[in-house]
């Protein structure tokens, strides 16, 4: 059985067993009519199977999930899937990663394919003006605020409180965000089918209004970033394979134009509601 998805304008396909499906509501928000396949971004077919052998090449960890990078001896990439250090599944690349495998096993299916969609996603769009951000995301009067930050700062926290104190603000994204740079320099913030803890799966889009860097202080304080302090702050909130260099090219771009034309700012801050405030009253100012 095959679906094809739509986020941020980029279509996608999923071929996969129909009970696989049932898994996956959080998509249902993002399902297109068929459409042609050589119009899709990238397609992914989900089938049993493994072990896939490969060289590692790289590893992240968080919150008892692990990716592990590498390739295979035909050249493929390959990204294995754990979950509390058993795997879930291997996603073998082809074709600049606009095909993929991915091979599950009885462990966390789910996940596996979630993750699997949002590598390739991620992959597949570096060189088309789009980056998928590690963030939460509110919209306020048309316009989309996004907060950064390492793990644990607080982002999920700042954007409860806006919902809280700041009158028809709304949450866009609580975890993947997808923001999209158009050739004329505008940018917009979208809902993704991937939302972390919190589940907000909403086929919605804002243009972008401001970046805003979450930092924890015993106190409130916001100031502007700008020029490399701006294009360094948005680095390490951005998904991406960035050892390739078709793919880091590509982010780079993005990076740069967003750093010039968005504001982005850094709010040092309690978890609290003058924070939400202080915030709001500045990177909403037009």
């Amino acid at each position: 059985m095959t679906k094809y998805y739509k986020v941020a304008g980029h279509l996608f396909s999923l071929t996969a067993e129909t009970e696989d499906f049932g898994l996956m509501e959080n998509y249902e928000p993002f399902v297109c009519q068929e459409m042609e396949a050589d119009e899709c971004v990238f397609s992914l077919t989900v089938q049993d199977g493994g072990p896939v052998c490969y060289a590692e090449e790289l590893r992240q960890e968080e919150e008892g999930q692990e990716i592990i990078c590498g390739k295979t001896a035909d050249g493929d990439s390959v990204f294995e899937f754990c979950w509390q250090r058993k795997t879930a599944g291997w996603l073998v690349c082809s074709d600049h990663y606009h095909a993929g495998s991915l091979f599950v096993t009885n462990s966390s299916r789910k996940m596996a394919i979630d993750n699997a969609l949002m590598v390739l996603y991620a992959l597949a769009t570096a060189a088309r003006g789009t980056v998928l951000f590690h963030s939460a995301i509110v919209s306020y009067e048309g316009q989309g605020y996004m907060f950064l930050g390492k793990s644990g700062t607080g982002k999920s926290t700042h954007a409860r409180l806006w919902l809280r104190y700041i009158n028809d603000s709304e949450l866009v994204n609580d975890d993947n965000p997808v923001v999209r740079v158009f050739p004329d320099g505008t940018a917009c913030v979208y809902g993704s089918p991937w939302s972390g803890k919190t589940p907000c799966y909403r086929n919605v889009s804002v243009p972008l209004g401001a970046i805003v860097l979450l930092s924890q202080a015993p106190y409130n304080k916001i100031r502007r970033l700008k020029g490399i302090e701006a294009y360094a702050s948005l680095v390490p909130s951005i998904s991406g394979k960035r050892w390739d260099v078709q793919i880091a090219d590509g982010l780079h771009q993005t990076e740069n134009a967003l750093a010039q034309t968005i504001p982005v700012w850094h709010l040092e801050c309690l978890p609290d509601e003058e924070a939400a405030r202080v915030c709001s009253e500045t990177v909403t100012r037009r």
